[in-house]
This record gives structure tokens, C-alpha cells and sequence, in this order.
């Protein structure tokens, strides 16, 4: 997972292009999203490297909690100054405390990884430690319109410390296509023909009460004489309300100054429902670095 931000759903409209086409859009109230706490793998503490979280990530939060709903330990995880008797024997004892970000305690509180594979960090050069992060973020600036437009990707290295607030035009300047990450529906309990599509039995008379019903439930050859259905099968059951991710959006629009996204298409969830948007991992056919690449070799052939 790359670097991204928390966000809102606040639902799908309609924009215009410059050549007059209509692009049906989601629109993604996103941060700002201050940097709570950097998650680093060791860290070197006299003569020997000790273990920390045992991966690289940033951890970020989105929208202030009154301090009168927050619990004790969600206002010591983001305040610098709150008093404490653990605080204070740690802190005579020698030991080093980690920073802060001295906010206001965060509603939704989530991680990015900045150590995997995918998206528009390279995992390589990743550097990490208990105040700050340096990481190598990949863009692509485009030029011109229509058959004559241009891609061309770049690297730009970017810090984020404790306490630094994310917007919408850090993460996604020169971003192309995003990833978002939030959860479906919940329908409840359904049978198979709303679940998984089935088509049911027949509706003749001669069906008796069987006709949304799955069919045969009996052991197939692979699982004869196990006395229990083979798993994986497509059976009535819990419908929505899981994790999904849609990849590829492309970006339509980005607003700073009102800290909207503007995606093509439709996402998971309601208006209203919390987030995760990041730069696309996809390398593939269609994706922004296909562009790039494609540029690349027709550039060469003519060379």
C-alpha cells in the first residue's frame, strides 16, 4: 500500500469536460489527515539495533474528536502535554518519549504502509524512524490534449514528520488513477439468488415452495463419505457490510482548497461512509504507468 488519505463519501454528480463530454464522478471529501505516529522496523540504541514495529508505515488521522468523547489513552496518544505517572517515571528513568502530534484526538484513525510493493512508492527507499519518514514518491506530469497528450513520470521525495498535516493536493498532485477502500452495504442474511446470482428452480406447478431455493445440497465426488458439503460453496449467508477495494479510478478533478476528490465511477458504501484513498498499485493494461511505458517504447522505435 502507498501513501494516501482518510476521507468522506459525499456522493456521485455529474461534471462537464472542455470538450463538452459528461463524466459521472464520486466525490471524496478527503483529510486533512495529521501524521500521528511514524511506525519504523529497528532502531539503534547504544551498541545494538532493537527491535521496533517490524515494518515502515504512517499513521494518519482524520477528523477531531471532542476531547469530552475521548478516552484517556486516545487523548495521551495525540497530545504532548497531557500529565501521567507512567509518563513521568519513563521520563526520570531516561527513557526517551516518542513525539506527538499534539492535536485534537482523531475520529478515524488508519495506516499506510510504506514498506510493500505497488503503487507510487518505491519500497527501497523508504527510510523510517520514531519523528520522521523519507520515502521516493513516483508522479506523472501530463502535456498536451487528445492523441497529442504526453506522459511523463518523475520522482519527487517526500518527508512527513509527526505532527505535519496531509492535504489533498500533497498526496495527489500528479496522480492519474487512485484506489479506494471502503466497505459495501450490509444487506444482511440473503439467500443465493440476491448473494450469488442463481437462478433458482423452476416456477411451474410442479415445483412445490422450491423456487429461490439453491437445489441439491448433497456431497460431491470429491467430498462422497466426508458427511459435510465441500467448502466454498455458493450458499445463502451474510450479503455486504465486508471490506472492498476498486481499483483504478481515474481522477476527474481535484479541489484543494475544499479538500474534494473527483473519481470516475461509483465506490462502495454510503454517502457519508469512511474511506481510504490511495494511488493506484495497478501496473497493468490500462493503468498509469502502462501510459508511460507505452510512451517510452514509442519514443524509442522512432529513435
Amino acid at each position: 500500500m502507498s501513501l494516501g488519505l482518510i476521507g468522506y463519501k459525499v456522493g456521485m454528480t455529474q461534471v462537464f469536460a472542455e470538450d463538452g463530454t459528461v463524466e459521472p464522478v464520486t466525490v471524496l471529501e478527503l483529510g486533512p489527515c495529521p501524521v500521528l505516529q511514524i511506525r519504523y522496523p529497528s532502531a539503534r540504541e547504544g551498541n545494538r539495533d532493537v527491535a521496533k514495529d517490524g515494518y515502515s508505515a504512517v499513521q494518519l488521522g482524520f477528523k477531531d474528536k471532542p476531547r469530552k468523547a475521548a478516552t484517556r489513552p486516545e487523548q495521551g496518544h495525540v497530545a504532548a502535554n497531557l500529565r501521567s505517572k507512567r509518563k513521568e517515571s519513563r521520563t526520570k528513568a531516561g527513557v526517551k518519549i516518542p513525539p506527538k502530534a499534539d492535536v485534537e484526538p482523531q475520529r478515524h484513525v488508519r495506516e499506510f504502509r510504506l514498506d510493500k510493493g505497488g503503487g507510487f512508492v518505491e519500497p527501497k527507499s523508504v527510510t523510517a524512524g520514531p519523528e520522521q519518514a523519507t520515502v521516493k514518491v513516483e508522479r506523472i506530469r501530463t502535456s498536451g490534449e487528445g492523441t497529442a497528450k504526453k506522459y511523463e513520470a518523475y520522482t519527487e521525495d517526500l518527508t512527513l514528520k509527526v505532527g505535519q498535516v496531509l492535504k489533498v493536493g500533497d498526496v495527489f498532485k500528479d496522480v492519474l488513477a487512485v484506489d479506494v477502500i471502503g466497505t459495501s452495504k450490509g444487506r444482511g442474511f440473503q439467500g443465493v439468488m440476491k448473494r450469488h446470482g442463481f437462478a433458482g428452480l423452476p416456477a411451474a406447478h410442479g415445483a412445490k415452495k422450491v423456487h429461490r431455493q439453491a437445489g441439491s445440497t448433497a456431497s460431491l465426488a470429491s467430498n462422497r463419505g466426508s458427511g459435510r458439503p465441500k467448502k466454498g460453496l455458493s450458499r445463502a449467508g451474510q450479503y455486504g457490510n465486508e471490506r472492498v477495494t476498486i481499483r483504478n479510478l481515474a481522477v476527474v478533478r481535484v479541489d484543494p482548497e475544499n479538500n474534494l476528490l473527483m473519481v470516475r465511477g461509483g465506490i462502495p458504501g454510503y454517502p457519508g461512509a469512511v474511506v481510504m484513498v490511495r494511488p493506484t498499485n495497478k501496473v497493468g493494461p490500462g493503468s498509469p504507468k502502462a501510459k508511460t511505458k507505452r510512451q517510452e517504447a514509442a519514443g524509442q522505435k522512432k529513435k
